[in-house]
């Protein structure tokens, strides 16, 4: 049996639908419906949104099309205030592990892509791994998310090895504290292995919800090429008991305003079939030019720097719980303006080379490595000043996974608001860490300011003595405290 023969079975299941819960049609109508919504049709939407509840499809349109300059800046300021009430200023910090770029899809869009002779392939080995991982704890990692081509070399089992080797590593800084998973949708059956041995979020984006640009992207005959396998992993995992869950969009390939509306919809789909319970995260990556790719370097429906502002922080007033995650695929001076209309998580000191890590930053310039672009190469010591600049608190907390707040327990802290009484705790001790084993004296110096200002915010509070304590532990060398 082949590799694609090995889910025909399972693709039959999705054959027989007559419909999924992607309506393009409906989609359509409700955007040209709000072609030119007045500004009271945008208050009425705002207004629900300060409440932090989920918007509907159709008041997102109106936001969508919303065009005056006056309302843009009502809806970044409250796109702001809404990531500040649900996460408090905490950005979390992760970086990519790149396992293997052997792929049996071939993506019109991807470096990847089994038809790309510029490619050197390669899958790292066991030793390989803990080698990368070392290098990333030592540079002051504590989150990752491993990254997978879809592959024979790379089926489920090896996975569970690869993440088992991850968490196996310990330097005397400590070790990777939490290993999410981006790779091909997969059965209930594998799903239940990696969570045996401990998977953070698993991440799959559907990249296009168009079906018909989807078809084009992938072409018949592998694995990806099939819209509802994709569409549908996310009902698999939350089946298998995987409850923490990672959508996106390759934003590029087919019109943004649709595609935001799709995100929606499929948060939309997992929340009322289980529990309440929709993506733990939204990522939004632009497509960047991919070694050996032509389709990467002009496409069609290229998101302008405007229009990429305004999709965050639509996503943050649409799902106003969510994290929202902004990768280094982003110019840093993008990722400047973004951040503050409700980014909640981003990747720093990136290398997107399989083995890049052990090659130094330096692996971001290898042409036959890449899948795609990274646009903002900064070491994470360098990222993490300049949040500290920005007035935000750096965090490499992992606490909400690691104490079992997943799933249903997560969706009911964060839409309550209650979430940020963990976040921002946590995130003073992981930086306090950082500060301690790793950062340069320039960063040490602007994260201790941030540490400051925010542990006066605790005074008078009960859970101040607390902080203070495990500050105390930590700069006696404790590490991995958390609430």
């Amino acid at each position: 049996m082949n590799f694609l023969e090995k889910y025909q079975k399972e693709f039959a299941q999705y054959d027989k639908l007559d419909h999924d819960f992607i309506d393009e049609n409906k989609i359509w109508a409700q955007l040209n419906k709000w072609k030119n919504p007045s500004k009271a049709d945008v208050r009425i939407v705002l207004k629900k949104a300060e409440q932090c509840i989920r918007l509907e499809p159709e008041e997102t349109a109106i936001l969508l099309q919303n065009k005056d300059e006056s309302m843009l800046h009502e809806m970044y300021e409250l796109a702001h205030q809404l990531k500040e009430d649900v996460y408090g200023d905490r950005i979390v910090f992760f970086a990519p592990l790149y396992i293997s770029d052997e792929c049996a899809n071939n993506c019109a869009y991807c470096g990847f892509r089994s038809s790309n002779t510029a490619m050197r392939r390669k899958t790292l080995t066991m030793e390989e791994i803990e080698q990368e991982v070392r290098i990333m704890i030592e540079e002051g990692q504590k989150r990752t998310v491993l990254v997978y081509g879809e592959s024979p070399a790379t089926q489920v089992d090896f996975m569970c090895d690869s993440i088992k080797k991850v968490y196996s590593v310990k330097t005397e800084h400590g070790e990777i504290r939490r290993a999410n998973i981006n790779c091909a949708p997969l059965t209930a059956e594998e799903l239940r292995k990696l969570k045996k041995v401990g998977i953070g979020t698993f991440q799959v984006f559907q990249e296009t919800y168009h079906h018909e640009t989807y078809r084009k992207m992938h072409p018949q005959g592998t694995i990806k090429g099939h819209y509802r396998w994709r569409l549908y992993c996310m009902d698999r995992a939350q089946e298998a008991g995987v409850d923490d869950n990672g959508i996106g969009v390759l934003f590029g390939l087919y019109d943004w305003r649709f595609e935001v509306m799709g995100l929606l919809y499929h948060t939309i789909h997992l929340e009322e079939n289980f529990n309440g319970v929709g993506p733990h995260t939204i990522s939004f990556p632009r497509i960047t030019p991919a070694t050996g790719t032509p389709f990467s370097i002009n496409p069609q429906y290229a998101v302008s720097d405007s229009d990429f502002k305004k999709l965050v922080a639509i996503l943050r007033l649409s799902v106003p719980y969510t994290g929202l995650i902004c990768t280094a695929r982003e110019p840093d001076k993008v990722r400047r303006e973004v951040i503050p209309f409700g980014v909640s998580q981003i990747d720093a000191g990136t290398r997107i080379g399989v083995g890049a890590y052990a090659q130094s930053i330096k692996a971001n310039e290898l042409p036959d490595k890449e899948q795609f672009t990274i646009n903002d190469p900064r070491s994470l010591d360098g990222v993490v000043s300049e949040i500290c600049d920005m007035n935000c608190i750096p965090s490499f907390c992992t606490a909400c996974y690691r104490a079992g707040r997943t799933g249903e327990q997560f969706m009911k802290v964060a839409k309550s608001k209650f979430v940020h009484n963990f976040c921002i705790p946590n995130a003073i001790f992981t930086l306090k860490e950082y500060l301690i084993d790793y950062a340069s004296p320039e960063t040490k110096a602007k994260g201790e300011q941030v540490l400051k200002r925010h542990i006066e915010r605790f005074k008078g509070e009960t859970v101040y003595q607390t902080i203070q304590e495990n500050l105390n532990r930590i700069e006696n060398g404790e590490r991995d405290l958390r609430l």
